[in-house]
C-alpha cells in the first residue's frame, strides 16, 4: 500500500526480515524515536510499531518534512497494522479518469495544480460509474469509461478532522468534447487536452498521486504519450 501524505509517497510492504538497505539514506527499526530531523532523504522504518505509526501521522500533521522524499515502512502483521493506520482517518472513496483523445490526453487546472478530473463517491455508486460522472461533469464532456488503472491513496485535513481519501482511476475515451468547459464551482479555471510535451510540463506542477496515474500509464502501455 502506497499513501501520499503532505504530497510524500509512504510505502507500506510486509516485513520479510533484514533486507539490503544501500540504497536508503536512513534506516530505523521498531524501537527508535521518530523525530523529524532523522526523517529526511530515502527513509526505511523496519518492522513499525503502533506507537510509531502514531508518532509518524503526528509528525506529518505539524511538520513540513521538506527534506523527506520517501518513507518505506515494513510491518511483521501487514493488515493488521495497515488498518490500524487506516482508523486514523476518515475514509472517502472518490473516482476519476485519465481521458483520452487521439494522442492527446485531458487535464484541469485548479487550485494553482494541474489535475485529473475526479470526485466524491455517492453513497453505494459503482466506482466506474462515479467515475464518468464526475470527469463529464467538470469537464462538460462525454466519455465512455474504460478499464480501471490505478488506486491511489492521499491524505488531508478538513474542519479539523484526518481524511484518507481512496481515488480508483480508470481510462477513458471522449466522445464528444464540442460543449467541453471547466466546472467553476468546483474551483476549475481550465480544462485543456495535452500533447505529450505539454503534459510532461504539466506534470511539473502538479501531485505525487497524479504522477502515479502518468506513471502506471507509461509502465503498462506502448503508447509514447506520458513517456
Amino acid at each position: 500500500m502506497k499513501v501520499f501524505i503532505n504530497d510524500k509517497p509512504i510505502h507500506f510492504v510486509p516485513y520479510k526480515g533484514q533486507s539490503d538497505a544501500s540504497h536508503y539514506d536512513t534506516v530505523l527499526w521498531g524501537d527508535d524515536i521518530l523525530i523529524a530531523k532523522n526523517m529526511a532523504g530515502h527513509v526505511l522504518l523496519h518492522n513499525a510499531t503502533t506507537q510509531q505509526i502514531d508518532k509518524l501521522i503526528e509528525l506529518m500533521e505539524v511538520k513540513k518534512m521538506k527534506r523527506l522524499d520517501s518513507l518505506t515502512i515494513t510491518l511483521t502483521d501487514y493488515t493488521v497494522m495497515t488498518e490500524y493506520f487506516k482508523d486514523h482517518f476518515k475514509i472517502v472513496k472518490a473516482s476519476g479518469g485519465l481521458v483520452s483523445k487521439g494522442e492527446k490526453v485531458l487535464l484541469i487546472y485548479r487550485l494553482k495544480k494541474w489535475d485529473l478530473p475526479k470526485g466524491k463517491l455517492k453513497k453505494g455508486e459503482d466506482s466506474g460509474i462515479g467515475a464518468k460522472r464526475e470527469v463529464e461533469e467538470e469537464c462538460n464532456v462525454k466519455v465512455q469509461l474504460g478499464n480501471l488503472l490505478v488506486t491511489t491513496w492521499h491524505t488531508y485535513v478538513r474542519k479539523n478532522k484526518r481524511i484518507l481519501k481512496r481515488t480508483d482511476w480508470f481510462l477513458m475515451t471522449c466522445l464528444d468534447d464540442s460543449n467541453m468547459q471547466p466546472q467553476l464551482e468546483e474551483f476549475i479555471e481550465e480544462v485543456k487536452w495535452m500533447n505529450a510535451k505539454e503534459v510532461t510540463k504539466a506534470l511539473t506542477n502538479t501531485y505525487l498521486s497524479i504522477q502515479e496515474v502518468f506513471d502506471t500509464v507509461a509502465a503498462n502501455s506502448p503508447s509514447n504519450l506520458v513517456r
